[in-house]
Parts: C-alpha cells; structure tokens; sequence
C-alpha cells in the first residue's frame, strides 16, 4: 500500500537575477507575459525542467533519453546483439509506429510530413536493451514486433511485457518518473509525471531594455576605422517567483518505492543548481535561490499569484517579494484549515541557518521511513 499518497512537496521559491535574457521567444526577445494587468518577464516551465533534466545528469544521476531517433537507439542495441546493420535497421524501424504512431525518423522524411515528426519518445538505455534481446529470441525478423488485434497492428503482447519488464527509472531514467512520458500506441507504457512546474515570472513589473553594441576587427582595412559589426539585443532583470509540485505518491509508484529518498534528494539538488543557458556566454546569470518555503503536505496545490505585482521602494524587489510570499502563503493556510494538511515546513535563505543540504536531509528524512514499510 502506498501510504504517500496525496502527499506533496511544494516549492515556492524566489530567484533574482541581474542582466539578463534567460529564455528567448521566436524573436529572441526574453519572454514575458501579462499577470495582474502589468507585464511581467518569464521563464516557461519547459525552459527550467529541461535544465533540471540536465543538473541530475551533472549531479551523477542516470536519465533517459528525449528523443525522434528511437529507432536508431534500437538499432545500435540489435547490432551490440548480433544483428547485421540491416536487420537492425529493419527491426528498429518496425518498432516506432508500435510504440509512438507514424515512421521512423529517417533521412528521407526529413523533407517529409511524418506522424512521428514532432514526437519526442522518453526512453531508456536497459528498455534499448530489453527489446534488443526480444529480437534476437526471434532472430531480428520485424514482423514478430507486431501483431494483428481488432483489424489494427500493435506491438506485439511478449514484446511490450519485456519493455515494460525492463523498465525502472530508479536506476535507467529518474527523469522520466520525474516528468512522465505517453506512449501514443501502448498506453499502460505511459508513465504520470510526478513533478509539476509553474511557469516562473515576475513578482513585479518588468519591461525589457535594448542593449546596442558594436564589435571591431583586429585586423581593420587601411581606408575603413569605427565597428565592424552593430546589433542589437533584448534583456531584462527580474526576482521571479517559481512553484514546483513534487507528488511523493506518484513518484513512489513510479520507482516502486526503490530509492525514493535518495531520488527526492537528487531533484531537490538539481532544481537548486538548474539554470536556463540562453546567454550565459554574454549576460551571464548564474544565480541560486534566494529564498524557499517548502512544504510537506496533503490536499490541493497552493500556488501564490503575484496577481499584484510588488514594488521596490528604494530597496529591490527580493526583500517586498518575501514578504509578499509569506502573507499569501499564511492566508491560503489559514484559509484551508484543516484541509491544508501540513506534515513539515522549511524556510530556506531567510537567513544562514539553513542550508539546502539541511534542506536535503531534512526532506529526505520524512521520506526515508516510508521506504521501509514498502
């Protein structure tokens, strides 16, 4: 039974940063949105869960792989079987309509409008693995990937128990139990995303700026002096306000309570050190949290609004934003009652008391006893 269901951690956390363009829309401008009648900047969720995605891979965690060329990654793992190249190539191209609709990404469909073009499949090296050994079994023949089922071809049921069988992102693929994935064509492989992020903006008004620049040559021609280069780029600067939801519940199915404190220590770390790259090179903005409420409970998500958006005062926008914070916060509690369902509460950068690897432990501390009663 598992015994964490409904139990969430959320992260209401407060990040400023100085010059800066952290996540570009189609025209390269820092993306914004307007919240409260005034414009705010923002980071999309897809933006920071991908660098999240990339801070667990840095901090030694195995994730899975994101990608079109599925039928090549089973390729590979047929060859490492003893298939020839073209039965590999054979048998890796019959699985993708299987598992996620339309063809295999391939050189000629480049050019081509494909079902599959725009799908991006979460898979895992020991899944790779898995279906190349169900190929060998039958001597890589593509046909035994399918079978026939209500007039319709589907993955056939050996081959889908042996990918199922095989898959364990306690040790393949945190990311995936993390962030969820849907298998289009064989809907038991799909798999709930634990973890939810907001869209990260503002707390206060931003409009972005316009940096001019110029570049010299250091080997100018004798007739020509001033830049050899002028542009233009857009920035801004902002405290932004995130909320993360991490479902314990959803998180130890996922992992079948395998490694569940150890999987809730490494994602409280990525999201501390996981920042967007757009521009890193030429505005840099490295920073980490400033300030954290995190909260162990049950029942619904309290996500704050910044519907008002707060000023500065001569003094910067982090110090009114905390304080902005902790009122909507201790009204949505109060408000809830008994339905907030509060199990632990952490405030992280209210001072120098805490530490994130306090804040590590101490997470990781409530989760701990309920691996023992799996």
């Amino acid at each position: 039974m598992n015994t964490l269901k409904g139990t969430h951690v959320e992260f209401h956390i407060l990040q400023s940063f100085p010059v800066s363009c952290l996540n570009r829309d189609d025209v390269g401008a820092p993306k914004s949105a307007m919240i409260g009648g005034v414009s705010r900047a923002r980071v999309s969720s897809q933006c920071w869960k991908r660098h999240v995605r990339l801070a667990l891979q840095e901090l030694g965690v195995k994730i899975g792989v994101r990608t079109k060329q599925v039928a090549k990654m089973l390729a590979k793992a047929c060859e490492t079987r003893g298939a020839t190249p073209e039965q590999a190539k054979a048998f890796g191209e019959a699985c993708v309509p299987l598992l996620i609709g339309g063809k295999a990404e391939t050189a000629q469909s480049e050019s081509k409008d494909t079902s599959s073009k725009n799908v991006l499949y979460f898979f895992s090296t020991n899944e790779a693995k898995a279906i190349a050994e169900f190929a060998a079994a039958q001597a890589f023949d593509p046909e035994s990937a399918a079978v026939k089922k209500s007039g319709k071809t589907v993955l056939s049921p050996e081959l889908k128990k042996a990918h199922k069988a095989h898959f364990n992102p306690a040790v393949d693929g945190l990311d995936i139990a993390l962030f969820g994935r849907m298998v289009a064509q064989v809907p038991d492989l799909n798999v709930h995303a634990a973890a939810s992020f907001a869209h990260a903006i503002s707390t206060h008004r931003v409009d972005n700026e316009i940096e001019f620049f110029t570049a010299l040559d250091d080997i100018p021609p004798k007739d020509k002096t001033g830049s050899a280069h002028m542009g233009s780029l857009e920035y801004n600067s902002a405290t932004y306000y995130r909320y993360i939801n991490l479902d314990l519940g959803q998180l130890a199915d996922s992992l079948g309570n395998t490694g569940l404190a150890d999987a809730v220590s490494a994602f409280i770390k990525a999201l501390y050190i996981a920042v967007p790259s757009a521009r890193q090179t030429t505005q840099t903005g490295m920073r980490p949290w400033d300030y954290a409420r995190i909260y162990i409970r049950k029942g619904q998500g309290m996500q704050a609004s910044f519907d008002e958006p707060v000023r500065a005062k001569g003094q910067g926008f982090l110090k009114p934003s905390i304080e902005a914070l902790e009122l909507q916060l201790a009204k949505q509690e109060k408000l809830a009652g008994s339905l907030f369902g509060k199990a632990a509460e952490f405030t992280f950068g209210k001072d120098d008391s805490v530490s994130i690897d306090d804040l590590v432990n101490g997470v990781a501390a409530f989760v701990r006893p309920y691996e023992a009663q799996a």
